[in-house]
């Protein structure tokens, strides 16, 4: 692969310089120049060797679900201390006999939908498959759940733990303006799906921050975005029961899966790099 930093081979010690090419070694972290294309095993007495490593900057892939567990544990701890304050006696009696409300209890469910499939998406990582989780959107309290970078694109990964079944409303289309509506259950909620566009609009900015391409070689203007809400543990049908509405896939774990791991244009290069830049530009929440 080429460099993107500088290093030195650990075998020879001769310094390549970046955008350089050379054999790069994820487990080590190390580089061996294109001469040294075979690895020797290492003796102990060669363990100084093997010490030489990239001078790359360590990157946060991000705790999937972190933010709103984080939230979840202030709203549950603020209401503890104000019972036991008010209620200096009682008030463990009260917090034992009573439930959290439910705008505490949705950050802890949202939480939880995020962990599981931040989890599994952890173990299906390769060079082809990178994943990042609960990014902060720059001059907003908002976030991405998660972001997977592919051979088929980018994935901007909403994660939804509801109840019920989600299916698609479509209303009009002759006569009057066709509008499309996403219900869980009975329960309208269009309204993920304008956010879920928001977010692959700031993925879109931050590809090509001004319009403009990232440099000669980079055209990642050209690289798809797809926006995802994939419902955990929602109550899909036997056969069928994925769809789009407006260009989002609404689906659950197993359906997205192998879609992310589908072939595409994208070699591990350009996966690794733009992987990098965009954890850079959107740093854990």
């Amino acid at each position: 692969m080429k460099l993107r930093y500088a290093g030195a081979c650990r075998i020879c010690q001769t310094e390549i310089p970046a955008r350089a090419e050379a054999i790069y070694e994820r487990a080590t972290k190390t580089v061996r120049c294109l001469t040294h294309d075979q690895a020797p095993t290492p003796s102990p007495s060669d363990t100084e060797e093997w010490t030489t490593t990239l001078d790359v900057p360590a990157l946060d892939a991000g705790t999937p679900g972190g933010s709103a567990r984080r939230e979840f544990d202030r709203r549950h701890e603020a209401r503890e201390a104000r019972i036991r304050a008010k209620h200096p006696k009682l008030g463990g009696l009260i917090l034992a006999l009573s439930d959290e409300p439910q705008s505490t209890t949705a950050w802890s469910i949202g939480a939880d939908g995020e962990e599981k499939l931040g989890a599994r998406l952890n173990e299906l990582c390769t060079e082809s498959l990178l994943v990042l989780h609960d990014r902060r959107i720059p001059r907003t309290r908002a976030n991405i759940d998660h972001i997977a970078v592919t051979p088929t694109g980018i994935w901007v990964i909403d994660a939804k733990k509801y109840r019920g079944r989600p299916s698609l409303k479509v209303e009009g289309g002759v006569l009057r303006q066709r509008t499309e509506k996403l219900l869980v259950g009975s329960r309208d909620c269009s309204k993920l799906v304008d956010g879920v566009l928001k977010q692959t609009d700031v993925v879109h900015d931050v590809l090509l921050p001004g319009g403009r391409s990232e440099g000669p070689g980079r055209p990642w203007g050209r690289v798809p975005v797809h926006g995802v809400i994939c419902f955990v543990e929602a109550d899909w049908p036997l056969i069928g029961g994925s769809f789009t509405i407006r260009g989002v896939d609404a689906l659950w774990p197993k359906k997205l899966y192998p879609q992310l791991q589908a072939s595409g244009p994208l070699g591990t290069a350009s996966i690794a790099e733009i992987h990098r830049h965009l954890a850079a530009a959107l740093p854990p929440a």
